[in-house]
């Protein structure tokens, strides 16, 4: 069975994915009266299953919206030691290297990931175990907050597979890996 892990993430022009405060208003700074989904919904139909760190998923439960996932979640902390009631039948929390994960993950049937959250996408890049980068661009610039990348080993070379412009403004780019 091929296995694929992607990422599909927004990303301010200086490359934060929250501001300093950790929030996320500024995905809204580009109007979208038609609420155009940008591909997100393909993208889903493509994923077995989610894996989101910590953050990222106290962030989504803080939502005032129901729970926007029809996929198993894989949450990954170190510290959170149970989900909320309400949300043990959503996510299962899990600890361990993104290899061991992955291995979990992989062994309960789930081949094509979802991988989610800042700190989760850079521990995956750094282990060189992100297949496709879906990365849409939002034209501000945040000055600061939550970084998309970190510093990494070694360079990993992605190439363009496709570029998509959303509401005259927005540029989402979609790179694979190149092995």
């Amino acid at each position: 069975m091929e296995r694929k892990n992607k990422v599909f993430i927004a990303a301010s022009l200086d490359g934060y994915i929250a501001d300093k405060n950790g929030g996320l208003e500024w995905l809204n700074s580009i109007s979208n009266p038609d609420n155009i989904d940008m591909g997100y919904a393909h993208f889903m139909n493509d994923i077995d299953a989610i894996v989101m760190g910590r953050v990222t998923f106290e962030t989504v439960c803080d939502f005032d919206v129901d729970w926007p996932y029809n996929k198993p979640v894989f949450v990954l902390s170190r510290t959170l030691k149970k989900v909320k009631e309400e949300y043990k039948s959503k996510a299962e929390l899990m600890s361990g290297s993104p290899e061991e994960i992955l291995d979990v993950v992989n062994q309960r049937g789930f081949y094509n990931l979802y991988v989610d959250g800042g700190r989760t996408i850079q521990n995956f890049l750094k282990k060189d175990l992100i297949d496709e980068l879906i990365i849409t661009t939002i034209p501000i610039l945040l000055g600061g907050g939550s970084r998309l990348f970190s510093d990494l080993p070694e360079e990993l070379e992605f190439e363009l597979v496709d570029s998509e412009v959303f509401l005259n403004q927005i540029v989402q780019n979609h790179y694979k890996r190149k092995r």
